[in-house]
């Protein structure tokens, strides 16, 4: 082995520094389910005040990249750092909407007790809830467009409004991250816009997004940054760079006409 071989490497170097400082760091993930693995050594550096979309076919490790970086699934191998520490301390800085297909809506809650859920940290073990907590809830609503649905049960509302007051209760914990697991699924156009727009705005106000997202129309006009996942990781970076007709047919598989790509706004050659 020759001297210079021993000498880092200055991208790798200027890589793992950037890591250090980043919301979200995620170096050689690995998550099985069974023997077919669902994620396969996956780098990932979330930029610090950006909107980053996790994009990919289905089945090809989106949420379960999330999941894992969440430690809701136990990756085989991999290390996960927030804020430049393991992730298990820095869990009072992340928020998580989860998909909805996912949430038992029957659960008797109101709204407004739903998004003071977010708050557990502030409330404690007894979870007595104060004046000024209502208050701040209410203003959470009030960002999602629902304080006219605060005293309503959340299992009679549309999924749409149900996707809201779970932003909501995001938007309760005060979080520098905040991890959305498909927020557009199923959600009427409005409610996409309304969602939207509060992420550009916490964006706007420094904190980080990454979104699970499956639209390839609105990944330019939404995101800042992209990650382009088939089980492996296809690329990363900013849209304008990474979102290329190239990368899109290795990420799907050549499953994607070229009349398709031609027609996805920002996707160029």
């Amino acid at each position: 082995m020759s001297a210079l071989s021993l000498v880092p490497n200055a991208d790798r170097v200027a890589a793992d520094a950037a890591a250090l400082r980043a919301p979200l760091a995620i170096r050689g993930l690995t998550v099985s389910y069974g023997q077919q693995p669902a994620v396969f050594s996956v780098d990932m550096t979330l930029r610090a005040g950006a909107m980053t979309a996790i994009v990919g076919p289905n089945g090809a490790g989106k949420s379960t990249l999330m999941k894992a970086a969440l430690g809701i699934v136990t990756p085989l191998s991999g290390r996960i750092t927030a804020f430049g520490a393991p992730v298990e301390l820095q869990r009072h800085r992340i928020a998580y909407v989860p998909q909805r297909a996912s949430v038992d809506w029957d659960f008797p809650a109101r709204v407004i007790d739903v998004v003071l859920m977010g708050m557990y940290r502030d409330l404690g073990l007894l979870g007595r809830v104060r004046a000024h907590h209502r208050d701040f809830a209410r203003d959470c609503l009030d960002r999602v467009g629902m304080t006219d649905f605060a005293d309503r049960q959340i299992g009679q509302l549309s999924g749409g409004q149900q996707q809201r007051v779970f932003l909501a209760r995001a938007l309760a914990q005060n979080a520098d991250l905040y991890m959305l697991d498909e927020p557009f699924a199923g959600v009427d156009a409005a409610t996409e816009k309304a969602i939207i727009a509060v992420l550009k705005g916490l964006r706007d106000e420094g904190r980080t997004v990454l979104v699970v997202h499956h639209d390839l129309a609105t990944v330019a006009e939404y995101f800042d940054d992209v990650l382009l996942i088939a089980t492996r990781k296809v690329a990363e970076g900013p849209v304008t760079q990474v979102f290329t007709a190239d990368n899109l047919q290795a990420t799907y598989g050549g499953r994607l006409a070229t009349q398709q790509i031609d027609r996805l706004p920002g996707a160029g050659a």
